[in-house]
């Protein structure tokens, strides 16, 4: 006989149920029917029930398992009653205190040297807080995604952005050429037409005419101006003025337009004007293209509502409309140059008034917001910086 096989005789049935009661996994073996045999100390431990507890139930272990995985555990049992294994199958279990854990059994089946078949045996370990940490483990990889997500649709922004800037490097290029050779003819132009109109009188049939072609003239000089101020911007230094005092001087300027479209321009202000320091002219640039806007976007009989609103940073202007609102296609290139939704309109510039107005408007730190419904109009919110550094602008030419 070997020196194996002597040492497995000396091993007694004592000693390797002292082995199977000392390990700490919750242990367990059952009968071929399923019955339960033998459970070591451990699940005590585990469960809160002692060994007698547990050789007493009837249907053991379903009285410590989770309802929702008690289905589970009845199937588990079928399979190893049929003689099948199984490793690491996870289900809940409930402690006698009432505390909810994490378990995974593996089962496998049992028989004796001459082949009988003496039932299975199951062993049982707490996972709780490996399932904790998988649960920590898959939220942090969704942020991970998450941020991801938000990283790929910036640089999408981003690459968006650059291939705007560089289409508007391109007009740039463009519409200041263009501008500069226009503007000096048009100053010539203008002069000329000047010397003519003093010789008519304001009772000539043709003065009316003459009217047309001067507003035509200071239509095509804005337009120049609007050009120049989009990319060969120099920006005003700021100055000290009061807001309420712009806003009214706006307002009476477009009294004027808003008679022409029969809407009435309702304008409300604070009773305590507010000193800002901004460049005034182009503030006033500004709002002059948001109501007038505004006021060529309703019908008539309609009205524009103008608020203004102030807090310790800032000064916020809305200007509402009650138009037929901007439709989806269109809103992401309303503040693109040369774009415009006023068709054929032959009072219409070139699209440039919105774009200008975003330029200036962050320029100084602001922004400009739109919020548009199909048939209920739009409402655009210009936010100002109440003041601006003195040196803003110096080192721009």
């Amino acid at each position: 006989m070997s020196e194996m096989d002597v040492r497995t005789d000396a091993l007694s049935d004592a000693a390797f149920r002292a082995v199977a009661n000392c390990t700490y996994d919750w242990e367990s073996w059952h009968a071929p029917d399923g019955k339960l045999v033998w459970v070591n100390p451990a699940v005590e431990r585990i469960t809160g029930y002692s060994q007698e507890e547990c050789l007493m139930m009837e249907d053991y272990p379903l009285p410590m398992t989770a309802l929702s995985d008690r289905p589970r555990i009845a199937e588990m049992l079928n399979q190893a009653r049929a003689g099948t294994s199984h490793n690491h199958l996870e289900y809940r279990l409930v402690h006698r205190n009432g505390q909810t854990h994490w378990m995974a059994v593996s089962w496998q089946p049992m028989h004796s040297q001459q082949g009988v078949h003496l039932g299975f045996r199951t062993s049982v370990r707490d996972i709780t807080e490996r399932i904790h940490m998988r649960e920590q483990l898959r939220l942090h990889a969704e942020h991970l995604e998450q941020l991801v997500q938000e990283r790929t649709a910036r640089i999408g922004q981003l690459e968006k952005q650059r291939r705007q800037m560089e289409k508007l490097a391109a007009l740039g290029q463009l519409a200041a050429g263009v501008a500069h050779e226009i503007n000096n003819p048009l100053a010539g132009i203008r002069n000329a037409f000047e010397l003519i109109k003093v010789d008519f009188s304001s009772q000539d049939d043709q003065y009316e005419l003459l009217e047309l072609i001067d507003r035509e003239i200071e239509r095509m000089s804005s337009i120049v101006h609007q050009m120049y101020q989009l990319y060969r911007r120099n920006p005003q230094p700021p100055n000290e003025f009061s807001f309420q005092r712009i806003i009214s001087e706006v307002s009476y300027l477009l009294q004027s337009n808003a008679r022409q479209h029969q809407v009435h321009l309702d304008v409300e202000l604070e009773n305590d004007p507010q000193l800002v320091l901004l460049p005034e002219g182009e503030v006033k640039q500004i709002l002059y293209n948001l109501m007038g806007n505004a006021i060529h976007a309703s019908p008539s009989g309609e009205k524009v509502s103008v608020t203004v609103a102030y807090d310790s940073k800032s000064v916020c202007v809305q200007v509402t409309d009650r138009g037929s609102g901007i439709g989806h296609n269109v809103l992401p290139h309303i503040f693109d140059p040369f774009f415009s939704t006023k068709g054929n309109d032959p009072r219409s510039g070139m699209g440039l008034g919105l774009s200008v107005s975003r330029s200036l408007i962050e320029a100084m730190g602001g922004s400009i917001e739109v919020d548009t419904k199909l048939g209920s109009g739009s409402r655009f919110l210009a936010t100002f910086p109440l003041r601006i550094d003195s040196n803003w602008g110096a080192s721009d030419g």
